[in-house]
């Protein structure tokens, strides 16, 4: 990522007036070549150390896949959702996250508050929007990764530090989200089964995880809510079932 030229500038700007008033009048006519050189170097290296500086703040968009770092829902909506999980930028939501999966906690909660063109909002065990675990309050991980669709980020109470268990994916980008919520992970596949979720706040037939698991862990996704019954062949109409007609 380039340095912003205003800033760079401004960096110049700054080391050059500082140099110039530190340095007594030189006479009529005269430049002082070495000293400009020497001021406009040290803008340039204070300005590679602040643009360095903000490179080490912007975490990869894409990083390899770890079977350690891939959480799997396996949704009442049909299929499993598998979701990279970045420890890199939020490594504390993400041993909460690899903590309760293990414990089985996630296992049949709802997804209690789904808005369309927004997200889907899940990890309850009230299924109101109230709840949590046990565990206490996680601190705030506000990153650069943006809320784009399929990012998956922290709910949280009012305050910064007030995220637990509840989490959501994103339907369609919200950067208004970003540095505002901690972003956890992103879908990398099955994000059908997550547009499938039923809307609603909440939802009149919500979906449910039927299992969350690590990927590592090996665990293969459970049977899947039987399909629909075989629809029986039509018959056709008698004369009591025909619309009346038009006379």
């Amino acid at each position: 990522m380039a340095f912003p030229k205003g800033l760079k500038s401004l960096a110049l700007a700054v080391m050059l007036a500082v140099g110039v008033n530190a340095t007594p009048a030189l006479a009529q006519g005269k430049v002082d070549e070495a000293h400009k050189a020497q001021v406009q170097q040290a803008a340039e290296d204070a300005a590679k150390v602040l643009n360095e500086a903000e490179k080490s703040k912007i975490p990869d968009a894409v990083v390899p896949q770890d079977p350690q770092n891939i959480w799997d829902l396996d949704l009442s909506t049909g299929g499993r959702v598998r979701i990279q999980l970045r420890p890199d930028v939020a490594p504390g939501h993400v041993a909460r996250i690899k903590e309760l999966t293990r414990q089985g906690f996630y296992n049949g909660l709802k997804f209690h508050r789904v808005i369309e063109g927004f997200m889907a909002q899940g990890g309850d065990p009230k299924g109101d929007g109230t709840g949590g675990s046990t565990l206490p309050d996680l601190k705030a991980e506000f990153n650069m990764l943006p809320h784009l669709r399929g990012t998956v980020s922290m709910a949280r109470a009012a305050s910064e530090d007030s995220a637990n268990s509840q989490f959501f994916i994103v339907l369609l980008p919200r950067m208004q989200l970003d540095k505002k919520y901690t972003v956890f992970g992103r879908v990398i596949e099955g994000m059908q089964y997550v547009d499938a979720i039923p809307r609603g706040e909440p939802p009149a037939n919500p979906a449910t995880i039927v299992q969350a698991s690590i990927e590592s862990d090996g665990k293969a996704p459970p049977a899947m809510l039987a399909p629909p019954p075989a629809v029986p062949p039509t018959l056709p109409a008698t004369p009591a079932t025909l619309p009346p007609r038009k006379r």
